[in-house]
């Protein structure tokens, strides 16, 4: 039986994993800040990215390692840096510590666009650390990602009910389902003809969705005709101020946010996408994004 170790596996990527790869037949170390409760297949090790100690328990008796676990939104460069560069340098150097050779490594479409944002920036270091290392490494940089129990992708979804939705300026961007993610991630650690490959996975739509499309599909998705607003990026700004005083630390448009948001182009790369003899989505997005907020709705978070 193969034994993964998981970062981020409370997460809400994580958390897919966990369950898709139980499915499967492989056995869990998991990472955790807190206690969890017990899990057939699973033993969870208490700790954080910045504790070796709990590092180098995670890791002990795997195979291979699938580091989800990251920041994507931190008060400042320092934040993000510790989180996403530091932390998966500290994964890197227990698994190297501990024998272990496959690593499969979860990154951003933002790492291409390093300049754009402090989040693209740090994604983009923690993908140098992971290449610089001495593993048998396969990196997936993930679009939007979206499914039931997201949180970032909320907000638009209450939107659309609510009949209109704000857009950062004119642009098209990929999607991928949490599932086809993880289903992804649990195909690359047996397969040796991925190693040292960068993938770009999304749901396969060839040049990506539309921002207005995108949203009209939400409204769809929620029984709704949606009217679409393209926000200029100077009140997006504004709106970020003012987020972060509603919300303070729990803001999801903050200043750094809303410089990715605004680039047009957050398209996978077709020529980056893994081989389909490896992976191919299964879940079709307006499919999926009606299911998405049919699980809001029994969750009372659609509000």
């Amino acid at each position: 039986m193969t034994v993964l170790a998981i970062t981020g596996a409370t997460g809400f990527v994580g958390k897919t994993v966990m369950r898709i790869a139980l499915d499967k037949g492989f056995s869990i170390r998991a990472l955790t800040r807190r206690p969890q409760e017990a899990r057939a297949g699973v033993v969870w090790v208490e700790g954080a990215l910045d504790n070796p100690e709990a590092l180098d328990e995670l890791v002990r008796g795997s195979q291979a390692v699938i580091h989800i676990a990251g920041v994507v939104n931190a008060p400042d460069r320092a934040g993000f840096a510790a989180g996403n560069i530091d932390g998966t340098t500290a994964v890197t150097e227990a698994a190297e510590a501990a024998g272990i050779h496959r690593f499969i490594h979860v990154s951003s479409l933002s790492a291409r666009e390093p300049a754009l944002s402090t989040y693209g920036w740090s994604k983009a270091g923690a993908e140098a650390a992971v290449i610089a290392s001495a593993l048998e490494w396969t990196m997936v940089r993930p679009p939007a990602i979206y499914g039931p129990a997201d949180t970032e992708m909320l907000d638009m979804f209450r939107m659309a009910r609510r009949g209109l939705v704000l857009l950062p300026p004119p642009g098209r961007l990929s999607v991928i389902e949490v599932s086809d993610l993880a289903r992804l991630l649990l195909a690359l650690v047996p397969d040796r003809s991925t190693i040292g490959r960068i993938y770009e996975a999304d749901d396969g739509t060839e040049n990506g969705w539309s921002h207005r499309g995108f949203a009209q599909a939400l409204g769809a998705a929620v029984g709704k005709r949606v009217a679409t607003f393209a926000t200029p990026k100077a009140l997006l700004k504004f709106a970020s101020r003012l987020d972060r005083l509603a919300r303070r630390s729990k803001a999801k448009l903050t200043a750094d946010r809303v410089d990715y948001f605004c680039h047009p182009d957050w398209v996978v790369d077709s020529a980056k996408r893994p081989p389909a003899d490896v992976w191919q989505p299964q879940i079709n997005t307006r499919a999926g994004l009606k299911a998405t907020a049919a699980w809001y709705r029994r969750k009372g978070w659609m509000g």
